[in-house]
Order: C-alpha cells, then sequence, then structure tokens
C-alpha cells in the first residue's frame, strides 16, 4: 500500500526519501538519508528485554536489572554502528555497455567507504528489478557493484531506484538508504536471424555489389559471402574447421552492401523491421562487407567495423516509435 502510494505521488517520494531523480555526480549518503528501522530479532530482542525488566521489578533481582540495562546498552551501540555503516558512503556510476532486447544489462556501482573503517555487509537491491548484490567495502577503499537489470525494450533503459541496505553488526536493526543515479543503458533491438539481401541490379536499393575485382596476389581468408564464386572458397581450410572461408586476394574490393528499410516486406510491424534490419547489420560485419543502413530520414554511409556497427545498431535503438 505504502509503495502504491509513494508511485502515484513522486514529489511526496522525493520529499521522503530526501532526494530529487536522477541524481548526477558521486551521491553522498549524509546521515538524514539514511533509515534505520528495528529488524524482526530486533523486536523479539526488545520484547525480550521488556520480559526482563517485568521480571526484574517483581522478584526485586539486582542482576536482572544488571542484565537487563546491559542488554539494553548492547542493543543502543549495535544500532548506532548499524546507522554508521551505512551513512557517509559515496556513490558513483560507471559506462554501462549496450545490450540487445532480452539480455540483462550491467549497472556498475562504485561505492567508495570516505572512512577509516570497514563497512561490511552492505546489500545494493535494484528495486524494479529485484536483481540484488551483497559486498564488503574495505577502509578507506571502492567496491565495485553490478547490478543485472532485464533489457525488455530497444531504446534508453535508465538505471531507476536502487536500495542500500545493512543490519551489521548484530542483526537488530535494518538501516536503509534510496539512491537513483543518473545511469542509462542503450538498449539495441533484438536481432533476428535472417538471410542478407539478395544480389540485385545496382540502381536498387539495398544492392550488393562487387565494385571491383582483383586477383593479383593471394592475400588472406575472409568470411563466405554467399555472393562468391565457388572457384575462390578454400576448401582446404573449411575441411579442417568446417566454416566457409574465400580466399581474398590483393586488389579485390570489398563488396558494399546497403541494408534499406524499403527492402523488407510491408506486412511487418515497426519492431519487426528493426529487429530484421539489427540481424543484418551483425551479419554484413561478420561478412567483412562494406554495409550501410538507409532509415526514412536516416542514411549511414557503406563502412565496416565494430564503431560502424555500434552506429547502426544506435540509430536502429533510437528509431522514434510510430
Amino acid at each position: 500500500m505504502m509503495a502504491g502510494l509513494l508511485e502515484r505521488n513522486p514529489r511526496f517520494a522525493n520529499w521522503l526519501w530526501g532526494f530529487k531523480p536522477p541524481e548526477r555526480g558521486t551521491i553522498i549518503l549524509v546521515h538524514r538519508r539514511v533509515y534505520i528501522v528495528p529488524a524482526r530479532l530486533g523486536i523479539f530482542f526488545a520484547a525480550t528485554l521488556v520480559i526482563l525488566l517485568i521480571g526484574s521489578i517483581n522478584y526485586a533481582l539486582a542482576l536482572g536489572f544488571a542484565l537487563t540495562f546491559l542488554l539494553a546498552g548492547l542493543g543502543v551501540a549495535g544500532m548506532v554502528h548499524t546507522a554508521r555503516n551505512l551513512a557517509r558512503i559515496g556513490i558513483s556510476t560507471g559506462r554501462a555497455a549496450p545490450v540487445f532486447a532480452g539480455e540483462s544489462a550491467q549497472f556498475r556501482l562504485y561505492l567508495d567507504s570516505r572512512v577509516r573503517y570497514d563497512r561490511p555487509a552492505i546489500l545494493a537491491r535494484h528495486v524494479g528489478s529485484g536483481s540484488q548484490f551483497v559486498i564488503d567495502i574495505p577502509a578507506a577503499s571502492i567496491a565495485e557493484v553490478v547490478l543485472a537489470v532485464p533489457a525488455r525494450r530497444r531504446g534508453w533503459l535508465p538505471l531507476g531506484r536502487v536500495l542500500l541496505e545493512t543490519r551489521f553488526p548484530l542483526g537488530l536493526f535494518r538501516a536503509w538508504s534510496y539512491v537513483e543515479p543518473d545511469a542509462r543503458c542503450l538498449v539495441y533491438p533484438k536481432p533476428e536471424r535472417s538471410p542478407l539481401p539478395a544480389q540485385i541490379g545496382e540502381a536498387a536499393a539495398g544492392a550488393l555489389r562487387s565494385q571491383a575485382t582483383g586477383n593479383d596476389d593471394f592475400s588472406g581468408l575472409r568470411a563466405y559471402q554467399f555472393s562468391d564464386s565457388p572457384r575462390h572458397v578454400a576448401w582446404k581450410a573449411v575441411a579442417r574447421s568446417d566454416d566457409m572461408l574465400t580466399k581474398q586476394f590483393t586488389g579485390e574490393a570489398a563488396a558494399e552492401l546497403w541494408l534499406d528499410w524499403r527492402l523488407l516486406p510491408a506486412a511487418i510491424g515497426l519492431e519487426q523491421r528493426l529487429s530484421r534490419l539489427a540481424g543484418w547489420v551483425l551479419a554484413a560485419e561478420r561478412s567483412g562487407a562494406l554495409y550501410g543502413l538507409r532509415l526514412p530520414g536516416v542514411e549511414i554511409a557503406p563502412a565496416r567495423g565494430d564503431a560502424h556497427a555500434a552506429a547502426c545498431l544506435q540509430a536502429l535503438a533510437l528509431y522514434p516509435p510510430q
């Protein structure tokens, strides 16, 4: 019920937790942002102290009073240490590598102790997905926490709210705080496995064409393409590795491939179109061809390499919904 109230009233939630998301830079958990309540074990502990106190009063037991107040003092000291174990921690984020839809984004949090004592048993939990990580932070050092957050849809995936919690040292109290760093991960469309566009005329969009043919000197092997001549297939290498490889010669120009939105069937929807194009980008990159991407309002010139593939996949990931 309380969680639903906070979701419907973000301003009230921001006032309650003491921050306005997203938080940029290094986040410091000042004392007013650390909340503490008795844990279930702490409630049982308090009930035991009450029973001991009543028994000591009824029977006038001096040792009973001493034991009761000793345990109460121990509980208070444990409460102070529990809050201190979380307060003044510094939280910063690292870069999250892009992933494909259906995978899990790996968000990295760096917890800076900022004090000269250890901080054991710090729990970090992603509120939205439930992904969690428990870590000990050594004195005056930084520890890394990795939270796996499911990436269900393409586009930018924000990290969202993260809970930091501790029950150290006695487990009688639970101290916690919420943070929402300004971190996000780019999610590419889920690639669909399908053959690359067939070779057609140069004037048609999506043509795969060989700009020049060179057969001067043997220069190496590359991945086989459907348009390659069987005479150029390295059959001995195929027999050894079961991978189709093609002989490449000096002067042989790389094939050029246009991955065009207009080549796709009109009956399929937007997301399936983007998924198929993403699969084409990966297949073209594996083939070693020069390839470009054409979307409505977007054109990326032919090239190859990891940076070019990332640019094409980013264009697909951020293509506006219709």
